[in-house]
C-alpha cells in the first residue's frame, strides 16, 4: 500500500512548512474575523471588506473612527496599512490585524485600509510589493471623488495620506515609498508620511550586535530566499538591503515625514537603526524620527496590543498620523 505521508521541501520554524508537492501548511498565525460594520463594541470602530481587483485578487479591510459631532464634517487622514508575516503569513484579516487596526485607527481618528496581498511563497514576490503599489493607487483614484468607495470619499483627506505596516508590512511600506519618489500615482496623489515599525530588513554582512556565526542560514535570510528566490542580488538586493550594493539613494523617499520603531530585543533592530541614521545623512528633505521600545521583542506591540508598552507604541504611531 503506497504511503500518503507527504515529503516535506522547506520548513521554516514557527512560520511555515512547504511540501514537496508544493502544497503549503501555515504554522503561524491568527483566525480570520469578520469586520464590525455595526462598530467595534471596544473601539466604536466600523469596519468593511472591499475588493480592489479580481485578476489579480487583491482586497482590504476598510477602518472608519466612531463619528461624533466633532469629526463627522471632517476630513480624516487616510492609512494605507501592510501587514507582517514575512510575506507568507498572516492576513488583513486576521484576528491580529484586525484589532491592531481597531486600535490605531481609534486612536488616531484615520481612515485605515488594511491590504490583503497575495503571499509567497505560492505567490513569491514581488506580488505583495504589487498588490500594495495596486491598492494605493486604487486609493489615490478617489481623490477627485471618482472613485466607487463612500467612506474615502465623504471622510478621507488626500493631502494626508500615510503608509505604513510592520515586519515585512514595514519593508513594503520603504520599497513603495522609493516606488512613489519615480512614479507617479493617479491625480498627483503624494504620500505624506510613511511609518515602519520594526522593518524586515536585513544583509550579507552582519552589523552591531547581529551574531557572524550562522549569519547567512538565519530565519531572517531562509524567509527571504524562500519567498523570493529569484531577487537579483539575494539577501543583498535592495528591496532587503536598502543599504546595501547598488541600493538606491534614501533621499528619493516620497513623503514628508518617516517613523521608524524598533524593539530592543528584536534581532532586526540595529537594522532599523543604521537605516534611520542613514536617511539623516541621505540628504532626504523630510523629517525622520526614530522610536525604541525597551525591554520588547519582534512584532510584540501586535501579538498583544493590551500590553502597556504595545499601548504606547500605538499612541505614538497616532501622534505621527494626526
Amino acid at each position: 500500500m503506497a504511503s500518503t505521508t507527504k515529503e516535506v521541501a522547506t520548513e521554516l520554524l514557527p512560520l511555515i512548512r512547504v511540501y514537496t508537492d508544493g502544497s503549503v501548511e501555515r504554522l503561524f498565525g491568527s483566525p480570520i474575523v469578520p469586520p464590525s460594520p455595526d462598530q467595534d463594541p471596544e473601539t466604536g470602530v466600523s469596519s468593511k471588506d472591499i475588493t480592489i481587483s479580481d485578476n489579480p485578487s487583491i482586497s482590504a479591510r476598510l477602518y472608519l473612527p466612531k463619528l461624533t459631532p466633532h469629526n463627522q464634517n471632517q476630513k480624516l487622514p487616510i492609512l494605507v496599512y501592510f501587514h507582517g508575516g514575512a510575506f507568507c503569513v498572516e492576513s488583513a484579516f486576521s484576528l491580529f490585524s484586525h484589532r491592531y487596526l481597531n486600535s490605531i485607527v481609534s486612536e488616531a481618528n484615520v481612515v485605515g485600509i488594511s491590504v490583503e496581498y497575495r503571499l509567497a511563497p505560492e505567490h513569491p514576490l514581488p506580488a505583495c510589493y504589487e498588490d500594495c503599489w495596486a491598492a494605493l493607487q486604487w486609493v489615490a483614484s478617489h481623490s477627485a471623488g471618482n472613485g466607487k468607495e463612500p467612506w474615502l470619499i465623504n471622510h478621507g483627506d488626500f493631502e494626508r495620506i500615510y503608509i505604513g505596516g510592520d515586519s515585512s508590512g514595514a519593508n513594503t511600506a520603504h520599497n513603495l515609498a522609493l516606488r512613489a519618489g519615480t512614479e507617479s500615482l493617479p491625480g498627483g496623489v503624494k504620500i505624506f508620511g510613511a511609518f515602519l515599525s520594526q522593518p524586515y530588513f536585513w544583509g550579507s554582512k552582519p552589523i552591531g550586535s547581529e551574531s557572524k556565526e550562522g549569519h547567512e542560514k538565519s530565519l531572517t535570510s531562509l524567509i527571504w530566499s524562500l519567498v523570493y528566490p529569484s531577487a537579483t542580488g539575494g539577501i543583498d538586493s535592495p528591496l532587503i538591503n536598502p543599504l546595501g550594493p547598488g541600493a538606491p539613494s534614501l533621499a528619493r523617499l516620497a513623503c514628508d515625514k518617516l517613523l521608524v520603531c524598533v524593539a530592543e530585543k528584536d534581532m532586526l533592530r540595529d537594522r532599523g537603526v543604521w537605516y534611520c541614521d542613514e536617511v539623516k545623512k541621505s540628504g532626504w528633505k523630510g523629517e525622520v524620527e526614530l522610536f525604541e521600545v525597551k525591554g520588547e521583542d519582534h512584532a510584540f506591540h501586535f501579538l498583544n496590543v493590551e500590553a502597556e508598552n504595545a499601548k504606547a507604541v500605538i499612541k505614538r504611531l497616532a501622534s505621527f498620523l494626526k
